[in-house]
């Protein structure tokens, strides 16, 4: 073992025990994913309750908007509170963020944190900015549910079914089914641990990556239509406009996956897909074959993600959205 890995494992391992402490001296808490939750965030939102639920701690799952339905079979789905549709009217002492880079992407739901708020902050991603009281981050690990798995061990929580089928979902869904490079072989010992408790891996593969709505297909089939290339056919693109919502009665969960069919064309080095989430409102999201670093390109437009995988939300039409990121990827592609 490099004296430079030595370091950064004795960094996690210090982390790991401050933030088993935290939650040890403390009670009551909020605990809140990134707005629009993937499988990772809904995955570590659920988690974190069962263990704080392990600890006889009391707490409070809280998104600023829905999680999706998708996910309803894991354990602590009835608990998370939607907080477009239902009001909370109180503030939080002790606030638990899980697989938010920054603090922007908690959304509305930090309107709720205390003045004087302590923050445990939980994530994997490599754009994290350390926001909080303190941290607990490990950039090579495939999911925050890898994170928290090794949480649940140092608080000597006994996993069981319902724990491992949220961290089990967590990681396939992070990892494109364990295919990509993040798939570790600590990923898929942690993997192979929950098979053994009962968890039907199959089973949530399916539910989470394979099967889809009606809308899904219909909206795939609007975004496919608008594929286009740029840069020699390295750069490919789809968009999905406010329209084409609408007419398919998609919402954006139905986009999940999207981004993979431009990225995933033979010879494309990044594949991008253009959500409209409201006029002039443009989400971006980025996937890298590897020969470019998507996560500075995001970061350098206030998002930010993974090397490979990555996003940021720009102002402005599809079009200029469009325009502004075949200008930034093609830096790159030169």
């Amino acid at each position: 073992m490099t004296t430079e890995l030595y370091d950064q494992e004795t960094i996690y391992k210090r982390q790991l025990e401050a933030a088993a402490a935290f939650i040890i001296e403390h009670d009551d808490f909020l605990v809140v994913s990134h707005i629009q939750p993937d499988g990772d965030a809904a995955s570590s939102t659920y988690v974190t309750g069962y263990m704080l639920k392990q600890l006889g701690k009391s707490f409070t799952l809280i998104n600023e908007g829905a999680i999706p339905a998708k996910f309803d079979y894991l354990w602590g789905s009835e608990l998370a509170i939607n907080f477009s549709l239902q009001e909370v009217n109180r503030q939080f002492q002790n606030v638990i963020t899980v697989d938010c880079a920054d603090f922007s992407r908690i959304g509305k739901i930090s309107t709720l944190f205390d003045e004087r708020a302590e923050l445990l902050n939980i994530d994997h991603h490599p754009t994290n900015d350390r926001f909080g009281t303190s941290h607990l981050i490990k950039e090579d690990a495939a999911a925050t549910v890898q994170i928290l798995y090794d949480l649940a061990l140092e608080l000597q929580i006994s996993p069981t079914k319902e724990f491992g089928e949220c961290i089990y979902t967590g990681l396939i869904t992070d990892t494109g089914g364990f295919r990509y490079s993040s798939t570790s072989p600590r990923v898929m010992q942690i993997a192979a641990s929950l098979l053994a408790l009962g968890v039907q891996g199959a089973e949530i593969a399916e539910q989470v990556l394979e099967r889809l709505t009606y809308a899904q297909i219909v909206v795939m089939q609007k975004a496919l239509s608008t594929l286009a290339f740029s840069h020699n056919r390295q750069l490919a693109w789809l968009s999905v406009s406010l329209v084409d919502l609408e007419q398919t009665g998609a919402s954006s969960e139905d986009l999940d996956g999207l981004v993979n069919y431009p990225r995933n064309v033979e010879g494309v080095e990044v594949g991008m897909l253009f959500k409209e989430k409201e006029p002039d409102v443009i989400k971006v999201s980025l996937r890298s074959a590897g020969k470019v670093d998507v996560a500075r390109i995001a970061q350098s437009l206030g998002g930010g993600g993974h090397v490979r995988a990555s996003g940021c939300t720009l102002n402005g039409t599809l079009e200029q959205a469009i325009m502004i990121m075949v200008q930034e990827v093609g830096k790159e592609l030169r």
